[in-house]
């Protein structure tokens, strides 16, 4: 079963199935607040379902190209992510809603900066210290249209996030800096242009890095891709990665910027 509606419907409607014994991908953030995976998890735990939660910036062509790179090895220990992401939003977005904090659950940290906050995770892991800022600058609604978040592993490694419903030119970039090699992610396709990855491997002796670079300017098959891998979920009968406890865990960075901001 999809599970697609606005973000409050997003975990009653999941709750629901899984407790029918339906396997789910239900749409990221998958719920307003982590509290509300809950009942989720306990149905599924209870039936056997397999829920999966969209964060589909993960099988773009793009964002798979980086991640066979670090898994290599290639890039060495991972010092720091930078991320943006963003749009200008549309005539009358304010009266849409993403803009009705009871149904949405907040604003752009939610929305778009819930994608930079999984795939921070997905490279980093764990962040143990949560700081940001989520301001309304332009659009006239009662939730945020920017987020700025710093983010923070155990080890200190940081992740350095901005998500914005101000960006004129819609915009995708993720750089993913190692000790010894950088990824560079751009573009998600259509108005956010073609997506790219390149790689700058550092030589020995430093100075300009050795380039590779990777483009896909065919049509985007990431659904296709993570359709496919839910469908080996329920075959396999393997737990989905990205999976509940990787929207509560990015919902609970989303509450604490939320509380910072408070």
């Amino acid at each position: 079963m999809f599970v697609a509606t606005t973000h409050d419907l997003l975990a009653p409607i999941a709750a629901a199935a899984a407790a029918a014994g339906k396997h789910v991908l239900v749409e990221k953030p998958g719920a307003r607040r982590a509290s509300e995976l809950v009942p989720v998890a306990e149905a599924a735990a209870r039936t056997g379902a397999l829920v999966r939660v969209g964060f589909n910036h993960r099988f773009h062509r793009a964002l798979r190209k980086a991640r066979e790179i670090f898994d290599s090895g290639a890039l060495g220990e991972l010092m720091f992510i930078r991320g943006r992401y963003g749009h200008g939003g549309r005539p009358g977005y304010n009266h849409e809603w993403r803009a009705e904090p009871e149904k949405s659950g907040g604003g752009e940290l939610i929305d778009q900066g819930a994608h930079l906050i999984d795939l921070s995770r997905w490279f980093l892991g764990e962040f143990t210290r949560v700081h940001g800022r989520a301001p309304t600058y332009f659009w006239d609604m009662p939730v945020e249209d920017n987020a700025f978040l710093l983010l923070e592993t155990a080890r200190g490694q940081v992740a350095f996030l901005h998500a914005s419903w101000t960006e004129w030119k819609n915009l995708f970039s993720f750089e993913i800096a190692g000790r010894v090699g950088k990824l560079e992610i751009s573009g998600l396709g259509g108005s956010y242009g073609p997506e790219r990855v390149t790689w700058y491997k550092m030589s020995p002796e430093m100075g300009p890095p050795e380039t590779l670079a990777w483009e896909y300017p065919m049509a985007d098959d990431s659904w296709e891709a993570e359709n496919a891998a839910f469908l080996d979920d329920i075959r396999l009968g393997r737990q989905p990665q990205p999976g509940i406890a990787d929207a509560e865990a990015a919902l609970r960075i989303v509450e604490q910027i939320y509380q910072e901001q408070a």
